[in-house]
């Protein structure tokens, strides 16, 4: 029954990136800066962030762990690499935050779908399907790029985050950001976030890994030029004008 389901969502699941990627370049996700009552009741932004992220690690354990597919080192890498990414997003990232935006009802249910849906694929994939009974895959080409470009991508999302929060907790309204990629791009988070799942997509060389990438792609990318433009409106003038949205003298 699972392997039907799978194999009947992976190409609708394509179809709804891209419908959402259209979507997201119109319409202003609305948390954060840009959260509304128009979207649903508003909730505390802590608690609604921790229930919609939970789902991911929560539904991505579950089929992987009941999976009947082999599994060694190569696959305990990527479960320990999702798992650990979504607890920081879940527990960790929010706890953080200081004077936190509300957060609408239409974004939590959402966000729950579609970590139940992206969980479900990347789980029963790596429980059921994954095939790295190479023992030599962990010196990989594969293996060492994916790595190293998560690992990369962490370490720039976890310092750009460390920014905001830290002009947050000083509860004077919104700052320009400055400091590392800040130099370069308005959202250094959203570009870290993709390099990680472009390293985990490398690693894993799946279809949903790399579905997974594209939806992270779909919903950041938007959102990193919507708050560019936003910046760029508040702070018309001390703006720096070489500042790209996300990818460094390109974007």
């Amino acid at each position: 029954m699972l392997s039907i389901i799978y194999n009947s969502i992976l190409i609708p699941w394509l179809v709804l990136a891209i419908i959402s990627f259209l979507f997201l370049l119109k319409t202003n996700a609305p948390y954060g800066k840009f959260s509304n009552r128009k979207w649903g009741k508003l909730h505390n932004y802590k608690i609604g962030w921790f229930i919609q992220e939970i789902i991911s690690p929560l539904s991505f354990s579950c089929f992987f762990i009941i999976g009947n597919g082999e599994k060694n080192i190569i696959s305990w890498i990527l479960f320990s690499i999702w798992v650990g990414h979504y607890i920081n997003r879940s527990i960790f990232f929010p706890l953080r935050i200081a004077n936190a935006s509300k957060i609408p009802t239409s974004v939590i249910l959402s966000a729950i779908f579609f970590n139940l849906v992206n969980g479900f694929i990347n789980g029963y994939y790596l429980g059921n399907l994954a095939d790295f009974s190479n023992t030599n895959y962990l010196y990989s080409y594969n293996f060492t790029i994916g790595f190293t470009l998560f690992l990369f991508g962490l370490f720039i999302n976890i310092t750009s985050d460390n920014i905001l929060i830290k002009i947050k907790s000083l509860n004077q309204g919104y700052q320009i950001p400055n400091g590392l990629l800040y130099k370069y791009v308005s959202c250094p988070n959203y570009l870290g976030e993709i390099l990680e799942w472009l390293g985990f997509a490398i690693i894993c060389w799946s279809y949903p890994s790399f579905l997974f990438l594209i939806w992270t792609i779909a919903n950041l990318l938007p959102r990193a030029l919507a708050n560019h433009k936003w910046y760029k409106r508040k702070f018309q003038k001390e703006y720096p004008n070489k500042r790209k949205a996300i990818i460094p003298f390109i974007i």
